[in-house]
């Protein structure tokens, strides 16, 4: 059984940081595409980052030049350093997976995997 925890969530002031961790287990990301989306409250889900299977990664134009995904292929992990947070930042947080070995996306309706969220809260 396949399954995505996030920890690291909480609160923070503006300006602030904090990282985002993602444990994988059940089967191997390695050559899969793996992402963080986020959904602040009464917002659709939306893309952060995503991170491919040889460490290419995109980002949603307002957190480039401050987040930074990263993964661990040895781990099954996937990090999100978040760095000069805004209040605009708030909301939960998901790691998610492709199931599919080698196809890229980052529409989050393509991704078959998804952890259960942790919440990131910004205080301005």
């Amino acid at each position: 059984q396949v399954q995505l925890v996030e920890s690291g969530g909480g609160l923070v002031q503006a300006g602030g940081s904090l990282r985002l961790s993602c444990a994988a287990s059940g089967r191997t990301f390695s050559n899969n595409v793996m992402g963080w989306f986020r959904q602040a409250p009464g917002k659709e889900r939306e893309i952060v980052a995503v991170i491919t299977w040889s460490g290419h990664t995109v980002y949603t134009d307002s957190v480039k030049g401050r987040f930074t995904i990263s993964r661990d292929n040895a781990k099954n992990m996937v990090y999100l350093q978040m760095n000069m947070l805004e209040p605009d930042d708030t909301g939960v947080y998901y790691c998610a997976a492709k199931r599919e070995m080698l196809v890229f996306s980052t529409t989050s309706g393509e991704y078959q995997y998804w952890g259960q969220g942790t919440q990131v809260t910004v205080s301005s």
